[in-house]
């Protein structure tokens, strides 16, 4: 349990950069047929347009987790399922389907040509690079990682004792070790008030 939230930050961190990383990596491979066989590099960011904003919002999240209550463990920890079975599953249509739709936007920028049925028609075919498997890889560990908060999150030690200085933890001790006494009174005399007041308690004021 001591162990629990390094872990969990440490898996969420990674998961997110290695998510950064990989939109700016090739994904796919469009093979045009226009005679000519041009062939276009598909980045990861292009093939999933939410990817590399996700992945920041993961990396966020992870370096949160090290610092926040019991309340938002639980909410980060459904956070990283809900993102990480997000980019799983528009992941996992890439790596098998090599949908058009996601080189559209690379074909379009590169032709002038829009549409994605006109798109079609321009491609000969579509490969994957092995980027797509890895980053689905990276995100079914990610929905782990966020289970593994759920369950462990009520065990983590807290994080508030730890940015008290030691002079106000000084001070507050003092404090409640102060004996309960009369109150002092300045050279000039006391206000008639206070007086009073500790002639309440039996005191004498003149003392």
């Amino acid at each position: 349990m001591r162990r629990a939230r390094l872990l969990s930050v440490v898996v969420i961190v990674l998961c997110g950069a290695i998510g950064v990383i990989s939109s700016t990596q090739t994904w796919l491979t469009v093979e045009l047929a226009d005679g000519a066989h041009h062939t276009l590099e598909v980045p990861g960011a292009s093939a999933v347009p939410v990817l590399a904003p996700l992945s920041l919002a993961v990396l966020a999240l992870g370096a949160a987790l090290s610092i926040v209550g019991l309340v938002l463990r639980y909410l980060f920890g459904a956070l990283a399922i809900l993102i990480g079975g997000t980019l799983a599953w528009l992941t996992a249509q890439v790596a098998f389907e090599h949908p058009v739709s996601a080189v559209a936007s690379v074909v379009t920028e590169s032709t002038g040509i829009a549409g994605e049925k006109a798109v079609a028609q321009l491609i000969a075919t579509i490969t994957a690079s092995g980027w797509p498997a890895v980053t689905l890889v990276v995100w079914a560990v990610l929905i782990i990682a966020g289970g593994f908060v759920l369950v462990t999150a009520r065990g983590w030690a807290g994080t508030g004792r730890r940015y008290r200085t030691s002079d106000s933890t000084t001070g507050d001790a003092a404090k409640s070790a102060a004996p309960a006494g009369p109150r002092p009174h300045d050279a000039a005399g006391s206000h008639a008030i206070d007086d009073w007041d500790d002639l309440s308690r039996g005191e004498d004021p003149t003392a």
